[in-house]
């Protein structure tokens, strides 16, 4: 496992009370970062999750937040930093995920997909980037998905992949923009992980992605030697194609 010294960083992970984020950010925790965890609605995991990076030194504080509410992201930034400190490095992984056809997907439910993934990695990119120009560094990575490097579309879940397509070019646009600041901007986007909720039939190498095969990419981007690289995607994905699996 990749273990870079992330010793005097403040990061924030979205969504990392429960699945892919907790563990991420345990790992982030892992490697000396002090450690934000977000929240929606999940109070009891993220203190749970919170209290186990403590046991691993890390300072810790929990903000609870809706990342679609601008107001509400910039509130969580400024306790962060109340709390802990500039942000140095932001890990954008909150997103739903509507695993049906799309016909059968109501206005609201298409609206919160996109709206949690794409407008979600936007808000906090851009509530991020002030005090990272500031302080000329800065670690942006967003959870893609990988079929978006792929060009590959599915009926049943439309306003995922358009939004993912969407992290996607945002991620490369926004690393070109601050490609003079100290700032990389990456993507980290796997197929199917250990904890998801729905499998399909078959998994690439036989087995799915493990929170450890996305902390490899991860902890790459975040590496402090890792400066050059930016908008980049690495998808975890194990050489997965719809007609290979």
């Amino acid at each position: 496992m990749i273990e870079p010294d992330l010793s005097g960083q403040i990061a924030l992970v979205t969504g990392s009370a429960k699945g892919i984020g907790r563990e991420l950010l345990l790992k982030l925790a892992d490697c000396g970062a002090d450690v934000a965890v977000q929240y929606r609605s999940s109070d009891d995991a993220a203190a749970e999750v919170a209290r186990k990076a403590g046991e691993r030194g890390a300072r810790t504080t929990v903000v609870q937040a809706d990342v679609t509410e601008p107001d509400q992201v910039a509130t969580m930034f400024e306790t962060v930093e109340a709390e802990l400190g500039t942000v140095d490095i932001l890990v954008n992984n909150v997103g739903a995920f509507a695993p049906r056809h799309w016909e059968t997907i109501d206005f609201e439910t298409w609206n919160t997909v996109l709206e949690t993934n794409l407008n979600g990695t936007y808000l906090c990119s851009k509530a991020a980037l002030p005090a990272m120009r500031e302080q000329g560094y800065g670690r942006i990575v967003n959870i893609g998905y990988a079929s978006s490097e792929k060009g590959l579309v599915n009926t049943q879940n439309f306003p995922y992949f358009a939004a993912k397509s969407g992290v996607l070019m945002f991620t490369r646009m926004l690393a070109a923009d601050t490609q003079h600041d100290g700032i990389t901007v990456n993507a980290v986007s796997p197929y199917v992980v250990e904890n998801s909720d729905e499998f399909p039939a078959q998994a690439p190498r036989g087995r799915w992605a493990s929170t450890d095969d996305l902390a490899q990419a991860l902890l790459f981007f975040l590496d402090p030697d890792s400066g050059y690289i930016s908008g980049q995607n690495v998808e975890v994905d194990g050489g997965w194609l719809p007609e290979t699996v």
